[in-house]
């Protein structure tokens, strides 16, 4: 209703409604070619059938990510063909309830920490979620991570400079996106997990500084328009 009634509007929310749940999010890095962990979509349980029949199974560790969620409450590390059962039957249960639809991604060590880089407008702002516990899989806030924002200087930068990319490809200017750098490589490079458009607030200071820099971001968002 906003886009058909007005010709500027912040913030700008076209991808979100055009590429859905983690599913769209998908289409929209493998659309514009934005790196991300290698990953298989799977609309129904009766199509992850049909890729996996027989003996045919996916190798282990994966991750599955249900399309819906967030905070990791839909995402699973899966090290074993017991666990990968249990998350099928869950998917199947949502999706007798009318919830539908998962992921399946090449588990990448990142050293038990990711890069939440937050756009907002024309100001990026970036930090790590770093888990103590070796044995952690989620590096979110709410799953007990802690919050760094001065460790590896170069790597948020590229971190950075893979969201403005994004971001000019797709017209975000207020999300918060979930990077991470696989321990594997040399030098590293980052891969893009999600994008969120409802995000916590705790790394960027709280949500009196959220506010500050939002309207500061919002006034020169207008002033671009004259």
């Amino acid at each position: 209703m906003a886009r058909d009634n007005c010709p500027n509007i912040f913030p700008n929310y076209d991808v979100r409604f055009r590429y859905p749940g983690k599913i769209g999010q998908t289409r929209l890095f493998r659309e514009n070619s934005i790196p991300h962990p290698p990953t298989k979509i799977f609309k129904s349980i009766e199509s992850y059938k049909r890729c996996y029949q027989g003996p045919h199974v996916p190798s282990l560790p994966l991750v599955i990510k249900f399309d819906w969620g967030g905070e990791g409450d839909t995402v699973f590390l899966v090290k074993s063909y017991r666990e990968l059962e249990t998350c099928l039957e869950h998917a199947a249960k949502c999706e007798n309830s009318g919830q539908s639809g998962f992921l399946i991604q090449d588990y990448i060590p990142s050293g038990n920490r990711s890069l939440r880089v937050v756009v907002i407008g024309d100001c990026f702002k970036s930090y790590w979620r770093s888990c103590a516990d070796q044995n952690a899989f989620h590096a979110s806030l709410s799953k007990g991570a802690g919050v760094d924002w001065s460790s590896d200087p170069g790597l948020k930068e590229r971190g950075e400079t893979l969201v403005a990319e994004l971001c000019h490809k797709s017209g975000i200017n207020l999300a918060g996106m979930d990077l991470i750098f696989p321990e594997s490589e040399s030098p590293k490079k980052p891969l893009m997990l999600e994008i969120n458009y409802f995000f916590g607030r705790i790394g960027l200071g709280g949500s009196q500084e959220y506010y500050r820099i939002l309207r500061k971001a919002i006034k020169r968002w207008i002033a671009s328009l004259i």
